[in-house]
């Protein structure tokens, strides 16, 4: 297994999921933001299901870059309880986990 990961979160807009991706990658949080526009989320908020359209935001980093990611998703998300996803990454092409590495450097 690799200390690479990807993390997961959704927001509200095209606009604020940019603004994140943007400020992660600045940051060197992360190598990489895929946004996946308009999704449907179906959920249970505060005793009732609710129905929106969010854009899914697809994170690759380390693992060990969590708390720092985590706290910036806490500091900037709009959301009152943001989504934040850990996956491990087992395995991945040679040549794109070592260009991750360098960008996470």
């Amino acid at each position: 297994m690799t200390n690479y990961c990807l993390f997961l979160t959704t927001c509200n807009s095209q606009e604020m999921a940019e603004t994140l991706a943007y400020q992660l990658v600045e940051k060197k949080l992360v190598a990489c933001v895929n946004i996946v526009p308009q999704i449907t989320s179906i959920y249970r908020w505060q005793g009732k299901v609710e129905t929106d359209q969010e854009w899914l935001l697809l994170l690759k980093s380390q693992r060990d870059y969590y708390p720092a990611i985590e706290q910036f998703i806490i500091e900037h998300h709009p959301y009152q309880t943001p989504e934040l996803l850990l996956f491990d990454i087992a395995q991945g092409l040679p040549a794109y986990l070592n260009w991750l590495h360098n960008e996470l450097a």
